[in-house]
């Protein structure tokens, strides 16, 4: 098959023109040829040559004006050009052999076959000759052309060889499959689960790079599901597996967590592609296995799991490498509130409630709200639209209460330094229970938060505390 018609960025034929100058042997190889094949749009473009990467790279540099951003990497034997919005990326052809237990493989030159031995799909192992006359030329040995056409993953070699080399493959056949919805081969499929526990090995940052793929998948349930009958999500993120199943006592039983939580993920995944807000539905109910209890006359319950949860969000986001700063935050405060707006639904909506959940959810609080309507995954339509319903009307009262009170993200007039210098106080506790007491009456709507009505309430607060006026003049 001849593949010279995909191969119009001028990029290949220059490539191809100082490959035959150098006498190199030069392809194009994995992915981009495979979703060359698929027809997805790449930018990434790897190219092996049977010989020095680096030489051919930097004879390219020089072709293309020699003015491009150029790296190499002299360690890994590879090079890098930016060219506008291309990543073209140079190696030589090797081979690599591996010790049991170090992902840090003894490289040595090859030739294509051995450097398309060592890739870790069909898919992947694609090659496309630059050569002028060969130009174009698809070189398929592991008939990746058949398992593209039947949407499987599967490896080059046996898996056993393939997942020791480089356990992440694991990882990787699960990202590639939830990302192209595609199968995973059978014995592929039976050699990660063998071989599940060598993940251990691979360092938290590269497993969550694939982790995050996979979540921002169309359908990221597909791959999760994956992840737990491979036994990998247990290796990886034993909390999520905890929530998998249903016990029952007395006729009465909860609903399977696991899956619940995968159906929000799908929910909420149709509505927005926001990295944090997905790993918000994924740990809004992480917490229900530690707070899981049974009362005879009311079943099973997890009093208290948003907040819970929202305690182990750190300790989550640090072992499994994950931003400790804002992202953590926002993820953290999603969950401790993601219950508060289905409260706001079955009781009388006032607008106290309404002002503290705006406070509280500030700028996130759209995005808590579509946490919220993912969160509703009942089999019963009813039920789902009912609730739904409920939630446009809450979303109603969010608006007419932040029209007239400007409530979101407000911050009190009262400053703690008017009210140290209204009183004669130092920085104190008492300073600090003044300004609370300031915040929770115009969240009770008992005053507003204008600087007139706010300071008498203060002086009254320092009347009842008996503290003694020193300055009305700030």
């Amino acid at each position: 098959m001849n593949l010279s018609k995909h191969l119009t960025e001028p990029v290949f034929k220059t490539v191809g023109k100082v490959a035959d100058q150098l006498d190199l042997e030069t392809y194009v190889v994995g992915g981009f040829v495979r979703d060359i094949l698929l027809e997805r749009s790449s930018k990434d473009i790897d190219f092996v040559c049977v010989g020095s990467g680096v030489e051919l790279a930097k004879a390219v540099h020089k072709e293309l004006g020699g003015n491009l951003p150029f790296n190499v990497f002299k360690n890994f034997g590879t090079a890098n050009i930016k060219q506008d919005d291309w990543e073209l990326e140079f190696v030589g052809a090797r081979k690599e052999s591996y010790q049991r237990n170090s992902r840090k493989p003894i490289v040595e030159d090859g030739s294509l076959q051995d450097d398309q031995n060592r890739r870790d799909f069909t898919i992947n192992a694609f090659a496309i000759c630059l050569n002028k006359d060969r130009f174009g030329e698809l070189v398929d040995p592991f008939n990746g052309m058949e398992d593209l056409k039947e949407k499987i993953i599967k490896t080059p070699l046996a898996p056993e060889t393939t997942f020791s080399d480089d356990p992440l493959r694991m990882m990787r056949a699960i990202r590639f499959a939830s990302q192209l919805n595609f199968d995973i081969d059978g014995d592929t499929f039976e050699g990660i689960q063998q071989m599940k526990d060598r993940i251990s090995i691979v360092s938290a940052e590269r497993i969550i790079v694939e982790l995050n793929k996979i979540i921002m998948s169309e359908k990221p349930s597909y791959g999760f599901k994956l992840l737990y009958y491979t036994g990998l999500l247990k290796e990886i993120f034993p909390e999520m597996v905890e929530l998998q199943g249903v016990q029952t006592i007395e006729d009465k039983s909860h609903k399977d967590n696991f899956y619940h939580t995968l159906q929000v993920l799908d929910n909420i995944s149709e509505n927005t592609d926001d990295l944090y807000l997905r790993w918000a539905a994924i740990l809004h109910d992480i917490a229900k296995p530690a707070t899981k209890r049974f009362n005879k006359k009311v079943g099973w319950t997890f009093h208290g799991h948003e907040d819970k949860g929202a305690r182990m969000v750190p300790g989550i986001f640090r072992r499994m490498k994950l931003p400790m700063g804002e992202p953590m935050r926002y993820v953290k405060k999603l969950v401790r509130l993601h219950l508060r707006p289905i409260a706001l639904v079955k009781d009388e909506i006032t607008d106290s409630a309404i002002r503290r959940l705006l406070y509280e959810a500030g700028d996130d609080i759209d995005d808590l709200m579509m946490l919220c309507r993912a969160d509703i995954t009942s089999k019963n339509n009813q039920k789902v639209q009912r609730f739904l319903n409920n939630f446009d009307k809450v979303e109603e009262k969010m608006r007419e209460v932040e029209e007239k009170d400007k409530i979101r993200n407000f911050q009190p007039v009262i400053t703690g330094e008017i009210i140290m210098q209204t009183f004669g106080l130092k920085p104190g506790k008492e300073v600090g229970e003044l300004k609370e007491a300031l915040k929770e009456a115009v969240l009770e709507g008992e005053i507003q938060n204008e600087y007139e009505d706010a300071f008498k309430f203060l002086l009254k607060l320092g009347e009842e505390r008996g503290l003694i006026v020193e300055n009305t003049k700030n």
